[in-house]
C-alpha cells in the first residue's frame, strides 16, 4: 500500500470537510505528521486531482477582505476510493533518523557538541511526548486514533528512558581526530 499525500487527503476528508491550510495543519500538529510529511506543494496539486477525479468536492465561499476560501469535502466516490485504499495490506514501516545518523559517528563528534545533540533531541521527545499526553487539538473519538496516540507515547516513553540511561556508552568515547588533521 502506497500511503501518499493523496490517499491522506482523502482520509482526512472522511473526517469532514477541510480546507487546503487545515489539511497542512493535520500533516504539521496532527497525527498525520507521524505518518508523512508534506508541503502545500503537495497537498493542493492533489486536492486539485482529487476534484478533477471527482472524489472531492469544492465549495468556494467568499471572505470580507480576504481571499476566497475553498473547503473540499468527500464524495461518495472518494469515501469508496479511500475505503478501497484500506483494503491493500501496507509495506513494511521504515523510519529514517538525522539524529541516528550522526550518532553512528559518535566518535567523530566533540564531546560538547554530542551533548547538546542529545540534550536537544531528549527535550524535543519530551515535547512531543507531552503533546500526545495532552493533546491540545482536538480529536475526533477513534479507536484508531487512541490506539496510535498509545503507541505514539510507548515510543517516546521508551526511547527517552533508552537515551537517558544509555547516553553513556556515547559520551564516554574521546572524539577522534579527523584523519585530515593529522596530516
Amino acid at each position: 500500500m502506497a500511503i501518499d499525500v493523496r490517499t491522506i487527503c482523502l482520509g482526512l476528508l472522511s473526517r469532514g470537510s477541510a480546507t487546503g491550510y487545515e489539511i497542512k495543519k493535520s500533516f504539521e500538529e496532527g497525527p498525520i505528521g507521524y505518518f508523512l510529511e508534506a508541503s502545500f506543494g503537495a497537498i493542493y496539486p492533489a486536492l486539485g486531482r482529487l476534484t478533477e477525479e471527482g472524489l472531492v468536492g469544492l465549495k468556494v465561499e467568499q471572505q470580507d477582505g480576504k481571499p476566497d476560501r475553498k473547503v473540499y469535502s468527500l464524495t461518495a466516490r472518494g469515501h469508496a476510493a479511500f475505503e478501497e485504499s484500506l483494503r491493500v495490506d501496507p509495506g513494511p514501516d521504515r523510519f529514517r533518523s538525522e539524529f541516528l545518523f550522526l550518532l553512528l559517528f559518535a566518535d567523530h563528534i566533540p564531546k560538547d557538541h554530542l551533548r547538546h545533540l542529545i540534550d536537544e533531541r531528549l527535550a524535543d521527545y519530551r515535547c512531543k511526548l507531552r503533546l500526545l499526553e495532552e493533546p491540545s487539538i482536538p480529536m475526533p473519538n477513534s479507536p484508531g486514533l487512541e490506539f496510535i496516540r498509545g503507541q505514539g507515547i510507548a515510543f517516546y516513553r521508551a526511547i527517552i528512558d533508552y537515551i537517558e540511561h544509555n547516553r553513556h556508552l556515547l559520551e564516554a568515547q574521546d572524539a577522534r581526530v579527523p584523519a585530515h588533521a593529522a596530516e
